[in-house]
């Protein structure tokens, strides 16, 4: 536990559970914040609001192997700890933990988790790896950090609907708090890969969010639920997106489909490309 950063480091479970250990004998209250690093303001909003529930925080910088298919941007995604941890230390952030892969997965484990429900259809069927990886990591590092309670971003809702699952079905005694989509000032979700997108590219990215609020109202004003997803998939394409993965329109509590109308509280969540950057958002209809 050391390491020439703004804050105290944990890289072992041990380090990490002496620390947590020491402030439950005092009777603090545990905050935790999972991320993959490469931080922005989005993440950082998340460790406020933990700073603001409990009386320690801990952040997780973890990029995990087995969320990401063979193909996608694992060894491109980027590492950058020290900006991470100064960021973090700025936000209230009392331990960062930092494990590398080999403390997460050491050699001959061989357990899986796998999920159904909330995590089925959307980014579950565009990357079908996805979810057991995020369930697996989730599951090992609330297990490790031992938090009283997590927070999450609402911009992967789906993500949240799985973790908030997957919680609740085994019992871990853990309250997972959502926290809204953090923007910049034209609506674009934060997100690490925004860095990605030249300044057309972000042109063209700005209007996603403008599309699915006008979805939504298409959707509550009456017309059916595939009329609203068809109009909004058209949009994208019309805006300058070169593919669309989907667009749906869900119930918000458990992702199911709609028959026809609304007739509960919903959220439309799409996925995009532009280039060889790929970009999620969800809102409430």
């Amino acid at each position: 536990m050391a390491d020439a950063l703004p804050l105290p480091a944990a890289r072992t479970i041990a380090d990490l559970r002496e620390t947590v250990s020491g402030w439950k004998r005092q009777g603090f209250t545990v905050g935790f914040v999972p991320t993959m690093g490469a931080l922005h303001d989005g993440h950082l909003s998340l460790v406020r609001e933990a700073k603001r529930r409990a009386d320690k925080v801990v952040a997780s910088v973890f990029v995990n192997p087995t969320q990401f298919a063979p193909t996608e941007d694992l060894d491109a995604y980027p590492r950058q700890e020290g900006r991470d941890a100064e960021l973090l230390a700025g936000a209230g952030c009392d331990l960062l933990y930092a494990p590398a892969v080999a403390e997460m997965y050491p050699g001959g484990a061989t357990t899986t988790i796998s999920v159904g429900g909330p995590a089925e259809g959307l980014e579950g069927a565009f990357r079908p790896q996805m979810f057991g990886g995020v369930a697996l990591v989730v599951s090992k590092l609330l297990h490790q950090v031992q938090p009283d309670l997590a927070v999450f971003g609402e911009k992967d809702w789906q993500q949240l609907m799985v973790v908030r699952r997957m919680v609740r079905d085994l019992d871990m005694p853990v309250e997972i708090v959502g926290l809204p989509t953090a923007r910049d000032g034209h609506g674009l979700a934060l997100s690490s890969r925004n860095a990605y997108l030249s300044e057309p590219e972000l042109d063209i990215a700005r209007k996603l969010n403008g599309v699915l609020a006008e979805a939504g109202v298409k959707a509550r004003q009456g017309g059916t639920v595939a009329e609203a997803e068809q109009w909004a998939e058209d949009a994208l394409r019309a805006a300058g997106f070169d593919s669309v993965d989907y667009v749906a329109i869900r119930r918000a509590d458990d992702l199911s489909a709609f028959d026809g109308a609304l007739d509960a509280p919903a959220r439309i969540l799409a996925a995009a490309k532009i280039g060889r950057t790929r970009l999620i958002d969800n809102m409430a209809v």
